[in-house]
């Protein structure tokens, strides 16, 4: 393979699509040959310079080496293997696809295909959350895994999260994230999943609920929960745990007082780790204080794009095997989307 910079189509100009633009565009790597949003969208100056087209296949037609989707989750799973079956390697944003067998056929489209399928799971990049995780694997399982990720939001970040709902609840789209830290974590495979949700907006379609909960078990006795909420409803006492127990101890992420529940920074923004060890004195008192772990020079959202985005340049150039990615993926959003179906039908759903 040559040096010469990978001709990316980028499909999807929100948030996250604007976000992984940005990190092309800054990365010599890379060169965006099109753009393809499905309405009109404010982009930053360093954007504006680029071609727009007017339709996912458009985007094709240009004969991209990649393509990154940041479109809405029903759409993920189609474009990803057209990209593919057309011969770019892929980047998708998280969820994978809707439903688990779409995830199945777009990984199965990879492989098919040998193309390189990235899915945005942005933690993964982050160094904080890399020591989080293994800090959290020291302490040995069983564990209790305890996350959250719950945001007040309104106006514009309200309107971001109803246009999300239209395809995906809460409990998918964020929890698919942190459902796959827990798989990191304890690395045994989930056996048991249940989930509630409540609807508290008439905002959204009557069958969509903009808060949910699931707990999973796993095989080595681990267990679970994760909690997720949008809107101007939603409390911002307790938005953020992340924390995890063993018998040995426990490994919490600590955030810092004011912190904003719908800031994106705040999402994988770490502040400090603390981590208690359990061991007891003759005398019944612990026998080793708390550590603190500052983490106050970690990246910021952008930042960790631009790793992401390195990262799929280095899996593409270096032929990284990303088998073991791709199957996590499909992992973790069957867990979520197990939840939901426990949700919605009443009962414990058996993986």
């Amino acid at each position: 393979m040559t040096d010469a910079p990978l001709r990316v189509f980028v499909a999807g100009l929100g948030q996250m699509g604007r976000s992984h633009a940005l990190a092309y565009h800054a990365n010599p790597g890379f060169e965006i040959v099109g753009m393809y949003n499905r309405s009109e969208v404010d982009l930053p100056d360093e954007l504006k310079a680029y071609p727009r087209v007017e339709s996912f296949e458009a985007g094709l037609a240009l004969k991209p080496d990649v393509v990154s989707i940041n479109t809405y989750t029903d759409s993920h799973a189609p474009f990803a293997i057209a990209a593919m079956e057309a011969g770019a390697h892929v980047f998708v944003e998280k969820p994978l696809a809707a439903n688990a067998e779409a995830a199945r056929s777009v990984v199965e489209a990879a492989k098919r295909t040998g193309k390189k399928l990235v899915i945005g799971y942005i933690l993964r990049h982050h160094p904080s959350w890399i020591g989080f995780i293994a800090k959290a694997r020291e302490l040995g399982p069983p564990y209790v895994m305890r996350m959250n990720l719950n945001q007040q939001s309104s106006g514009p970040s309200w309107h971001i999260h109803k246009q999300l709902m239209q395809t995906t609840s809460p409990l998918v789209d964020c929890g698919v994230h942190y459902v796959d830290v827990m798989c990191q974590i304890t690395d045994a495979r989930p056996v048991e999943v249940r989930g509630m949700g409540v609807r508290l907006s008439d905002e959204i379609a009557p069958t969509q609920v903009n808060y949910g909960h699931l707990q999973v078990i796993f095989e080595d006795g681990s267990v679970g929960w994760y909690e997720a909420g949008w809107g101007p409803m939603i409390s911002e006492t307790a938005f953020f745990v992340k924390d995890v127990m063993s018998p040995k101890g426990s490994v919490s992420i600590v955030m810092d007082e004011g912190a904003k529940s719908d800031d994106v920074d705040t999402h994988t923004k770490t502040a400090r780790i603390r981590v208690h060890h359990a061991e007891l004195k003759a005398d019944g008192s612990f026998g080793r204080a708390d550590e603190w772990f500052s983490t106050e020079d970690e990246p910021g959202h952008q930042a960790l794009c631009d790793r992401e985005q390195a990262y799929l340049l280095k899996a593409i150039r270096c032929d990284i095997d990303l088998t073991r990615h791709m199957q996590d993926a499909i992992t973790s959003l069957e867990i979520a989307l197990a939840a939901e179906v426990s949700m919605r039908e009443g009962r414990v759903v058996k993986l």
